[in-house]
């Protein structure tokens, strides 16, 4: 069963992103970068014109030119104030993600409990590459990227969370461990899993293509994005703000979640529900 968090904590931890958000907005505003909302805040915005009630994050998508210029951006006007994690600037940060994160604060979940790594209060941003427009080189493309992905989560975690449960888990954990040892074993650096992934990922940079996709995600396939479908984008309510999302945002969601605008039963609600969690200097004001 997931871990639920007592109403006021899930309140403050809401409300510290919803702030986080609008600095972030502000930034993508005033310098013309291309952001819109994905996933659980996608389903958020449409079902419940905000969090889903039970959600701790907000997901971000960028494209990979916006993302780059945002990053520069935030470590230039912004040092102080927020951060930027990800495995370039953590190499024990074991995801494809990117994380905006709050300067002074802790947001340390369960699964990464162990890793010595600058976890904080955060927004997930997702870097959308271009995807090849021939099937088969963007399966190819996919599974690589997808694969890549998992041996930096391994060089790092030897018990990732995982959506199986009973024996398949013990089974598939089993691997996961024996593949951690021996990427421990070998001494290699899990910065080496994240360049190739990323190497990837930026394959068809260059090009001119009808797609593109985060392909690090537990399903490659999950957050595809048609460029001829999304524009022009479109604002939805979310909380007390408004936030852009794809022209197509339904599609995206039907294709990634099936029935999504059908509560989920109670054992399905993820949350990131953390082993540390600290706001800061938001404490000593309350």
């Amino acid at each position: 069963m997931p871990e639920f968090y007592e109403p006021e904590t899930l309140k403050r931890i809401q409300r510290t992103e919803i702030s986080m958000l609008k600095d972030f907005m502000k930034i993508c505003e005033s310098h013309h970068l291309e952001y819109f909302g994905i996933a659980g805040t996608g389903i958020g915005a449409l079902r419940h014109e905000g969090f889903i009630p039970w959600d701790d994050d907000i997901d971000i998508a960028m494209p990979r030119k916006d993302f780059e210029k945002f990053i520069q951006i935030v470590r230039r006007e912004w040092r102080g104030k927020y951060y930027i994690l990800n495995n370039k600037t953590d190499e024990n940060y074991p995801l494809m993600t990117t994380r905006f994160c709050k300067c002074g604060t802790v947001f340390q979940e369960r699964p990464l409990k162990d890793l010595d790594c600058p976890f904080g209060i955060f927004l997930d941003l997702y870097v959308l590459d271009n995807v090849a427009d021939d099937e088969r080189a963007y399966r190819r493309q996919a599974w690589e990227a997808w694969f890549w992905s998992k041996l930096l989560v391994l060089s790092c975690v030897p018990k990732p969370y995982l959506f199986q449960k009973g024996w398949k888990a013990n089974v598939i954990w089993a691997v996961c461990s024996a593949v951690h040892h021996t990427i421990r074993a070998l001494h290699i650096r899990p910065a080496l899993f994240r360049a190739h992934c990323e190497m990837v990922c930026r394959r068809y940079e260059d090009k001119k293509t009808r797609r593109m996709a985060f392909l690090p995600d537990t399903n490659p396939f999950w957050n595809v994005i048609d460029k001829t479908k999304m524009y022009p984008l479109k604002k939805l309510p979310f909380e007390d703000t408004w936030l852009n999302f794809v022209q197509n945002l339904e599609e995206n969601l039907t294709n990634q979640y099936g029935e999504y605008m059908k509560l989920p039963p109670v054992e399905d609600r993820k949350t990131h529900f953390p082993q540390k969690l600290s706001f800061g200097e938001d404490e000593d004001k309350e």
